[in-house]
């Protein structure tokens, strides 16, 4: 597996990572709603992905082959603001991976802290890799369910 900055030819192919990762992964957030599924999902079209590719973010794929498995995002001020994995590919570290990879990027561009918005399904993975919650879960899409979380970088 390489991870690598996001190009425009990725998009379709990442979108559909992320509309999936969503759809299978997180229902313990969206629990089938179609309310709360559509405006998660309603912004994870090729035209926006396309628009999140640029100097103030750091848009990575992660590649096994020629398949997109990952898409992971960071701010040039330290905000996570995409870690999706493909259901085809989890629990193999490649969620791990991306973390790893945005909180370099992070660092390289002199980042001290790392702050993210979790889902209820991924708030252990987050917790197991040194993030701590800053408070309570608020409604993000709708969910009840989005846990503001942050971590010092080394």
């Amino acid at each position: 597996m390489m991870i690598r900055d996001a190009v425009p030819e990725d998009a379709a192919a990442a979108c559909e990572v992320m509309r999936r990762s969503i759809a299978q992964l997180c229902v313990a957030d969206h629990r089938n709603d179609p309310k709360i599924l559509w405006r998660w999902l309603s912004n994870k079209t090729p035209a926006i992905f396309k628009s999140w590719i640029r100097p103030d973010n750091m848009l990575l794929v992660a590649v096994e082959g020629t398949r997109i498995v990952a898409v992971g995002c960071v701010t040039d001020v330290g905000e996570i603001t995409l870690n999706y994995v493909s259901p085809d590919a989890r629990f193999r570290g490649v969620s791990t991976a991306m973390l790893n990879a945005l909180e370099r990027r992070a660092r390289e561009c002199g980042i001290g802290r790392c702050k993210l918005s979790s889902t209820k399904t991924a708030l252990r993975f987050y917790l197991a890799r040194g993030y701590s919650q800053d408070d309570p879960a608020d409604g993000n899409f709708g969910t009840n369910s989005a846990y503001p979380m942050s971590k010092e970088l080394d």
